[in-house]
């Protein structure tokens, strides 16, 4: 693990797009989704940030964040249990008042006390809502050496289908840039436009004095939103620098995106381009490796520590502890933690929450346009 040797502090924004998924969200936020067979999606950003020197991170939460609060704890995984700085996971309650916050500016008005406290000279600002290997020290020393009072990372591709189709209420915003040598100089807010395009992945780094005045003059005026009420009115007068980033993005749009983005990784191209850079923490769970019993058939699968596999396994993703057993059929599913597949049973395009039991010789199918779900504790 690194030491923290970067000059900046980092903002996660954990339930930022809940409402996109609402299977999965009922009784966790979007930053404590399991993704990849052992992780949660706050890990990636989360490693990336502690892989690069930062060692100050605090994660604003909203609302049914006892889960995350589990999976973190005190930051230990990640090298953030410390006595200045490392770990802070802030209450969802906007500072004087008993309403919970909206956008990003009501979120970090409400830790402008600990912001003036901070001596860091930067912030890293990020939802927790793509599953990415970033180097944040190139985007650092890109804001560095532009002069630029925000940088903002992109992506160059089409927008997502699943994005137009899901972002329609006014509060899940996602936006695209207009660039001129690498400046922005026009923002769009839930464009329809095709082909390929600047995409913004809602990673900021800001000069920390600068984000706090801009928050408070934003606050004092009503503004929820950091893109469209303080960064597009100001477009002309602020100096926004554009960040391209190249590598693996799995974004999570909607329960098909999510099922998806984790059979992709089935692909050792993807496993790769994600996890080869640097590492990803995640909380521990002492178990033992997957055990393959006797007249198990297993087929271009990821699975976890703790599995059971008796069954037939063909395409899919296990969590830990899932259990198998004899006669079991699974083809194209997510499976997470402690789901129990039992004697006879077929699944095929499933996704289970965690701890679902399948009983005997059931038969769940969905297709890979419409995966089924299973809500968590679920006897089916």
């Amino acid at each position: 693990m690194v030491n923290s040797n970067a000059d900046a502090l980092g903002i996660i924004f954990p339930n930022s797009y809940d409402s996109l998924v609402p299977e999965l969200v009922s009784e966790r936020l979007m930053a404590s989704i399991p993704f990849a067979s052992r992780y949660r999606m706050v890990d990636f950003i989360l490693s990336s940030m502690v892989n690069c020197g930062i060692g100050n991170v605090s994660i604003i939460v909203r609302k049914n964040y006892h889960s995350l609060m589990d999976h973190l704890g005190s930051g230990r995984e990640w090298d953030l249990t410390r006595k200045n700085g490392g770990l802070n996971i802030v209450p969802p309650f906007a500072e004087k008042s008993v309403t919970v916050y909206n956008g990003r500016v009501e979120a970090l008005a409400s830790i402008l006390g600990f912001l003036r406290s901070q001596k860091e000279k930067y912030v890293v600002m990020s939802d927790a809502d793509i599953a990415v290997n970033f180097d944040f020290n190139a985007m650092i020393d890109a804001h560095i050496e532009s002069g630029a009072d925000v940088t903002v990372a992109y992506l160059e591709e089409e927008i997502p289908a699943s994005a137009m189709a899901a972002h329609t209420e006014d509060k899940n915003l996602y936006y695209t840039f207009d660039m001129e040598d690498g400046w922005v100089k026009g923002l769009k807010i839930n464009p329809k436009d095709t082909g390929i395009q600047n995409f913004s992945m809602n990673i900021y780094i800001v000069g920390r004095e600068f984000l706090i005045e801009q928050i408070s003059n934003a606050y004092a005026h009503g503004y929820i939103y950091f893109e469209r009420d303080i960064l597009a009115p100001q477009l002309d007068t602020l100096k926004i620098r554009a960040f391209r980033f190249d590598g693996y993005v799995a974004q999570i749009n909607d329960m098909k995106s999510y099922f998806d983005e984790n059979m992709k990784l089935l692909k050792d191209e993807n496993l790769d381009a994600l996890f080869s850079t640097n590492p990803i923490y995640t909380k521990i769970r002492d178990d033992n490796p997957t055990r393959y019993i006797a007249g198990a058939k297993v087929t271009n699968i990821m699975a976890a520590d703790g599995c059971v596999i008796e069954g037939e396994v063909e395409n899919s993703v296990l969590f830990r502890g899932v259990k198998i057993a004899k006669g079991a059929k699974v083809k194209n599913c997510i499976l997470m933690q402690d789901t129990v597949v039992e004697s006879g049973a077929t699944l095929e395009y499933v996704i289970t929450d965690k701890n679902v039991t399948v009983t005997a010789g059931k038969e769940l199918k969905g297709t890979d346009t419409f995966p089924v779900f299973v809500a968590k504790h679920q006897k089916v």
